[in-house]
């Protein structure tokens, strides 16, 4: 029995560059690959858990995790390819021939792959930052995979971006290097507010949002004064919220808005309402004071109506069919002799 499994052990699978590669020798590099996926996920899994519990430094984390998780992996291969027997530098040309293939048939995954290495060393874009994409969506880095990173937004989808995206593409980080930014709130009132009074109320508006930041040197609320508009005067507030409130955008501007309607309310400022004035030039044939006059909006008749009752339609529908029955009754006029 023990020599028929020495007999086994030894079969030669093999032989490449004089090496001969044995079932032995294959069952031990499997072990060993085996061994060290195991390991890679081990050392992965705690610093992934090492980096959900805490909030600082997970940038260094993430990159430690991945850097042990490939490192672990690449070393067990080595160590695998050495218990077979191989002879690793005489593989040096089939290795660099083999590179060149796979550059030219997978340099789509290559180039995403060593993407994430540059977003992962760069760390201008890191895991827990909250970006916004040049398509306009938002959302936190969850994850800098090999291939895409993983972008998950405040509707808890998420999106997957490839890693090269976030490179050649315009990217803003909302929460780099965790400084507060300052956003712009519009808004408007009627003509003939009071600028001051307006300015006090959403100014009060503005502090009363909890997570609006105390004014504090530069970095204080502002109402601005922004434009002239068809039918109001164009404001902007400018206010600092909390690092967490500008990773809710959509919700941030509703609190803001919304506090600002209660504001102008309360103080009796009107917000105004688009008005636009319509002036009739023709009406079914009429033009000018006939067309007001078919429509009943003016008492005044041009010199081609004035033989007519005015009319005093419900409706434009109902003006046009009784000026539809006053044609047709009409009499033709006589021909001369």
């Amino acid at each position: 029995m023990q020599s028929s499994f020495e007999n086994i052990s030894q079969f030669v699978l093999m032989e490449i560059g004089g090496a001969r590669v044995t079932v032995a020798s294959v069952a031990a590099a499997i072990l060993v690959l085996i061994v060290a996926f195991a390991l890679a996920a081990l050392a992965g899994g705690a610093l992934r858990r090492l980096r959900g519990r805490t909030r600082h430094g997970q940038g260094t984390l993430f990159l430690m995790e991945k850097f042990v998780s490939y490192g672990v992996v690449a070393i067990g291969f080595v160590v695998a390819l050495s218990t077979v027997g191989l002879d690793l530098s005489a593989l040096a040309v089939f290795a660099g021939a083999l590179g060149i293939g796979i550059g030219l048939g997978l340099q789509g995954i290559v180039k995403e792959f060593f993407s994430g290495l540059v977003l992962v060393l760069d760390r201008l874009v890191g895991v827990g930052d909250y970006v916004e994409l040049s398509d306009g969506r938002r959302g936190v880095v969850e994850e800098i995979g090999p291939r895409a990173a993983r972008i998950r937004n405040n509707d808890n989808i998420d999106i997957l971006i490839p890693n090269s995206a976030l490179i050649e593409n315009t990217v803003v980080n909302w929460t780099f290097r965790n400084a507060v930014r300052r956003i712009h709130i519009p808004f408007s009132v009627a003509y003939g507010a009071d600028k001051s009074r307006v300015r006090e109320a959403v100014l009060e508006a503005a502090h009363s949002v909890p997570f609006t930041l105390p004014d504090e040197g530069d970095r204080r609320a502002q109402v601005w004064m922004v434009g002239f508009g068809d039918s109001a005067l164009e404001f902007e507030l400018l206010v600092w919220p909390s690092l967490e409130a500008c990773k809710r955008p959509a919700a941030m501007q509703a609190a803001y808005t919304w506090a600002i309607d209660d504001a102008l309310r309360a103080a009796g400022i009107e917000v105004p309402f688009p008005q636009r004035d319509v002036r009739v030039r023709s009406f079914f044939g009429r033009e000018d004071a006939a067309a007001l006059a078919a429509l009943g909006l003016d008492e005044r008749r041009s010199e081609a109506t004035q033989h007519r009752p005015p009319l005093r339609a419900a409706s434009v529908n109902d003006a046009a069919d009784e000026l539809e029955r006053e044609d047709r009754a009409e009499p033709a006029p006589e021909e001369g002799p």
